[in-house]
């Protein structure tokens, strides 16, 4: 008897283990996730071989934010408008994402005739640092540079 239930047991386990309904599927890879808050450290334009540093001077900021599809950035100046030159900038819209190929496309702008394009950059994240790589072309504008601009993951606060 002991050999029946034995039997019965390993036959049901054998069908169980070879049931082609049941495929265990591997979990999705994570892609990197932009998700966060990040401030612009350091950027650059380069135009017809001539470089320019453009990051925000002393008196002003860039931060950029992403969630899982939309990006947003402003830069703003720390005198909250009481300064004899105040800024503020900007802009969002929705961003793809496909290994460190990243393409925005600029949906609101401050300058409106930047909005409704596309643009496509490289993206490496590396830790806390993000780097943003690629080129700015308008041709209606006269716009025909690379940037490169660097971020710092800002940490959530409590």
């Amino acid at each position: 008897m002991k050999t029946y239930y034995l039997a019965s047991f390993l036959m049901l386990l054998s069908a169980a283990c070879s049931n082609p309904s049941k495929q265990v599927t591997e979990a999705p890879k994570k892609t990197k996730t932009l998700d966060g808050t990040w401030h612009l450290i350091s950027s650059k334009s380069i135009q017809k071989g001539d470089t320019t540093i453009t990051t925000p001077p002393k008196d002003q900021e860039m931060l950029k934010m992403f969630n899982a599809t939309n990006f947003a950035f402003f830069t703003h100046d720390l005198m909250h408008g009481q300064t004899a030159k105040p800024f503020y900038s900007s802009g969002a819209g929705t961003y793809t994402l496909n290994g460190d190929d990243y393409t925005e496309h600029l949906a609101y702008c401050d300058a409106r005739s930047w909005e409704n394009r596309d643009f496509k950059f490289k993206l490496t994240v590396s830790n806390d640092t993000l780097v943003q790589k690629g080129i700015e072309k308008i041709d209606s504008l006269k716009v025909d540079r690379e940037i490169i601009e660097t971020y710092v993951k800002i940490n959530k606060r409590d």
